[in-house]
């Protein structure tokens, strides 16, 4: 019995000093993951802002673009008739919206869905113009006839909206 007292007097000691290296060590491994964890999200962090903010800048330009005043005076061509112009219209703006398809990533889906909503409403501005001009019309009759529509809403235009989120958003996030 003697002989498992000294075995007792040794092994607990041991046992106790392992336990203690154990926790010691296993907590160091776990907050050295944890700074390790945090330093590459903070390099990810530092890649990924200045494409948010790239993200945020095109699609800024995206809704000035698509504005109708900008862009019947960026689209209409002397020569061409309002059926041309119509197609035009609507051609640039899709064409300009697929080009900032990938943008979606970098912004929250609420700026998404205005942006999304802005360029419906364009094309759906569009579309009424063109019904109230005869296409054999020159594109100037269309042309004007966008600019009075946008002129004589009474609230603020679907791409203005977007913007103004825009806006807020990026100073949220940034």
């Amino acid at each position: 019995m003697e002989a498992f007292v000294e075995i007792l007097k040794i092994v607990l000691p041991a046992g106790a000093v392992f336990a203690a290296v154990f926790f010691l060590v296993n907590k160091f491994m776990d907050n050295d993951q944890k700074r390790r964890d945090y330093e590459l999200k903070k390099m990810a962090q530092a890649a990924i802002t200045p494409l948010k903010i790239q993200a945020y800048e095109r699609l800024v330009i995206f809704l000035e673009r698509i504005h109708p005043n900008m862009l019947v005076v960026r689209v209409n061509k002397h020569g061409i008739n309002c059926h041309q112009l119509h197609q035009e219209l609507i051609k640039a703006v899709k064409a300009e919206y697929e080009h900032n398809l990938s943008q979606q990533i970098y912004v929250s889906s609420s700026a998404w869905e205005l942006v999304k909503t802005a360029k419906e409403e364009i094309i759906k501005l569009i579309n009424i113009s063109s019904t109230k001009v005869p296409h054999d019309n020159s594109s100037n009759d269309l042309a004007m006839m966008v600019l009075n529509i946008t002129a004589n809403v009474d609230k603020k235009m679907p791409n203005e909206i977007a913007l103004e989120f825009l806006k807020k958003e990026v100073a949220q996030v940034f």
